[in-house]
Parts: structure tokens; C-alpha cells; sequence
């Protein structure tokens, strides 16, 4: 993966678990990392100086990407400083609050769509501009766009949902432009989601499904990140969802 090194990479959500994950890994790979963060600051900070120990560079910026305006400064802020966008990771997200459908309220439904619908939507379309051929987008899905979620999880399965569509309809669109849109989906992985979103005995319940016998790490799921950024390894891959989840769900 040396076509890696040097490229610039705007990774949303990259102070905790997945999004941290992959910060770090193409830190290690002497790319330039964009770590934005909402509230977790001194875990952005521990972020960017393991990118900058490794030899990578690293741009922490704090927005809340569940607004407009927030997406298009992130990315403002990136070219401002790297001139270019060369990768862009769409992980911002969450599940937000397990929500009975009788209780869903428009604050809710703005908190959640916002967050994991609107922030890939508007970080794609003004990153967009500054990829140039040969660069790739990488959207984060998850297993609950497949099997509509846990219990109080549908709205979030359906943001999900309609991620890994709209990443097949960009895929289409921006070939044209010799860009790559392809999308990750986690199954049940051990980061900061669960330990907020699920009880223990809910992880348990989850685990027995799995054919592996056991969750997911964050580091479980960065190859497969390097893997669709890599033009020397997925060049000719787009519009595609890799499934991440130890056989829980095999389409």
C-alpha cells in the first residue's frame, strides 16, 4: 500500500472507535490525517499524536456535522491547509437513542438523520470539488441496514439504510470522475457505540449469532478502509458494501 503515503485523508468521527482506528492506520502509512471531532476532544488530541509519532501529519477539527455549515468548514479547513482531499471517510455517526417508534419526535429524528445522513451527504458534496482522479470515498453502513437493527434501533437502521444506497447511486455518479464511492458496514464491533447503545446482556445475545463466536474489533475492521483507498488494490471497485461482522449476516 505505498500509494498510500503522502495522500490527504478526511476521516469524519475519528476520536473514538472505528473512526479512530483508521485515523491511526493511515497515520502509520505517512498519510496526511484530518481528524474531525464533535465533543472528544482530548481523544482527538491522543489521536493526532499517535498519527504524528508514526510519521504521518495530522489536522484536528472540531464541527457538528449533524449541520450544513459544519460539513463545508471541515472540509474548507482540510484544503485550506492540504490544498486537496484525496480520500474522504464518511464514519461520522451513531445510533443516538434506542427509540420506540411511538416515541420518535421531530428532535430525534433531526438528531439522527442529521448525524448519519447529512453529514455523509454534505461532507461528499463539498469534498467532491477537491478530488481529483484516482481519489475514493469511503462511507460507513452497518449490518442494521441489513437486518433493520436491535430493539428502538429502526431509525438508525434506516439512516443506515439509506447510506449504503446513496453510496451506490454516487458510485454511479462519480465515475465519471474517476472517483471510487464504496462503504463498510460493521457488524457488531467493541467500541465507545456499544458501551453507550447496549447492555451487556444485549452483547451477549448479539455474540451467540455470530458464527465466530466472539465481537469485533475497531482494528478488525481498518483493512478493509486501506484496502478500498489503495488505487493499486481497488482500482477497478466501486459501488460496493464490504461486510464486517465474524458471519453474523452473509448477503
Amino acid at each position: 500500500m505505498d500509494d498510500l503515503k503522502g495522500k490527504v485523508v478526511l476521516v469524519t468521527g475519528a476520536s473514538t472507535g472505528i473512526g479512530a482506528a483508521c485515523a491511526k492506520a493511515f497515520g502509520a502509512r505517512g498519510c496526511k490525517v484530518v481528524v474531525h471531532f464533535n465533543r472528544s476532544q482530548a481523544s482527538a488530541t491522543e489521536v493526532g499524536t499517535v498519527i504524528e509519532n508514526a510519521g504521518g501529519e495530522a489536522l484536528l477539527v472540531q464541527a457538528d456535522l449533524r449541520h450544513t455549515i459544519d460539513c463545508e468548514r471541515v472540509v474548507t479547513e482540510t484544503v485550506k491547509r492540504f490544498n486537496r482531499i484525496d480520500v474522504l471517510i464518511n464514519n461520522a455517526g451513531a445510533l443516538v437513542k434506542r427509540v420506540p417508534i411511538t416515541d420518535i419526535s421531530d428532535e430525534i429524528f433531526d438528531d439522527i438523520v442529521g448525524l448519519n445522513v447529512r453529514s455523509m451527504l454534505m461532507c461528499t458534496k463539498y469534498a467532491v470539488p477537491h478530488m481529483a482522479t484516482g481519489s475514493a470515498i469511503i462511507n460507513l453502513t452497518s449490518i442494521a441496514a441489513r437486518n433493520g437493527g436491535g430493539p428502538g434501533a429502526g431509525l438508525y437502521a434506516g439512516s443506515k439504510g439509506f447510506v449504503s444506497t446513496v453510496t451506490k447511486s454516487l458510485a454511479k455518479e462519480l465515475a465519471g470522475r474517476q472517483i471510487r464511492v464504496n462503504a463498510v458496514a460493521p457488524g457488531v464491533i467493541t467500541t465507545p457505540f456499544h458501551d453507550k447503545y447496549s447492555t451487556a446482556e444485549q452483547l451477549d445475545a448479539m455474540r451467540l449469532t455470530i458464527p465466530m463466536g466472539r465481537l469485533g474489533t475497531a482494528d478488525e475492521c481498518v483493512g478493509a478502509f486501506l484496502y478500498l483507498a489503495s488505487n493499486s488494490l481497488s482500482s477497478y471497485v466501486t459501488g460496493q458494501i464490504i461486510e464486517i461482522n465474524g458471519g453474523q449476516y452473509m448477503p
